[in-house]
Formats: C-alpha cells, sequence, structure tokens
C-alpha cells in the first residue's frame, strides 16, 4: 500500500524545520516506508568506505540523508506564503 504525499521526485522543495532549515533542493527520491526524502545536497552524510578495488586507498564519501516530509514545502508554495506576509504589512500602514 503506497501513501500519497504533498511531494514528488522532481519537485524542487524548501526544509521548513529541523537542522536544515532554510535549504532547498530537488527530490531524488522518496522512500515511503519511512516517509522521508531525499534532498540534493541537503543533510549530507559522511560515509567511511573500506579499501577495495574500486577504492584502492579507501575514502570518505559524501551523500544526501534523508528529511522528514512533514519538514519540506514546495518551493513555489513557500515563496507565494513568504509573499503574503510580506504584503500583509504594508496594506496595514
Amino acid at each position: 500500500m503506497s501513501q500519497k504525499f504533498h511531494i514528488k521526485k522532481n519537485d524542487v522543495v524548501v526544509v521548513i524545520a529541523g537542522a536544515h532549515k532554510g535549504k532547498s533542493g530537488k527530490i531524488l527520491e522518496i522512500r515511503s516506508a519511512k516517509n522521508r526524502a531525499v534532498v540534493e545536497g541537503v543533510a549530507m552524510i559522511k560515509r567511511h568506505l573500506k579499501k577495495s578495488q574500486e577504492n584502492p586507498q579507501g575514502k570518505i564519501a559524501e551523500r544526501e540523508g534523508t528529511i522528514h516530509v512533514s519538514n519540506l514545502m514546495l518551493q513555489s508554495r513557500f515563496d507565494a506564503s513568504k509573499r503574503k506576509k510580506t504584503a500583509a504589512p504594508a496594506a496595514k500602514a
């Protein structure tokens, strides 16, 4: 049974809560089992790789971690909500 989210793969999103608040990027993957998404360039984690044939020296690879979908908002909706907030104080004055 797959869930329906407010975001999908290749959408541009903004992180609205948590340690990476304010960062934005494209969704690379959605992991519906845990309600999380992988966003390009956000929540980078380091992975230490052992020496192998493809990495004779071994290396520290950096890749994206996951972010809970409740902490993500579509870029278009985020921009629209910001416009409303900046227009409201001007109307009062």
